[in-house]
């Protein structure tokens, strides 16, 4: 059974930053891409950013320059780096890997 666990979420001032983790179980890790996506209160879940399994990444038009996703194969673990977060960025961050969502972690920006 495949399990994801996002972790790393929390509340952080606007300009600052965060690095989102996403653990993957069950699963031979290596072989799947990696999706980042966020909902907002009110509003729908979108696309954040996506790492193939051979580590090409895109990004969404809003997230290029201040999101840079990775992933660590060894650790069976992908991650998302937010840098000069705005109170936009204030979310529930999901992570989308082998056709199973993770249960998010909040983002939250104030000052």
């Amino acid at each position: 059974q495949v399990q994801v666990v996002e972790s790393g979420g929390g509340l952080v001032q606007p300009g600052g930053s965060l690095r989102l983790s996403c653990a993957a179980f069950g699963i031979a890790f290596r072989r799947y891409g990696v999706g980042w996506y966020r909902q907002a209160p009110g509003k729908q879940r979108e696309w954040v950013a996506t790492i193939t399994s051979g580590g090409t990444t895109n990004y969404a038009d809003s997230t290029k320059g201040r999101f840079t996703i990775s992933r660590d194969n060894a650790a069976n673990t992908a991650h998302l780096q937010i840098d000069s977060l705005k109170p936009d960025d204030t979310a529930a961050y999901y992570c989308h890997v082998a056709n199973t969502w993770g249960q998010g972690t909040q983002v939250t920006v104030s000052s």
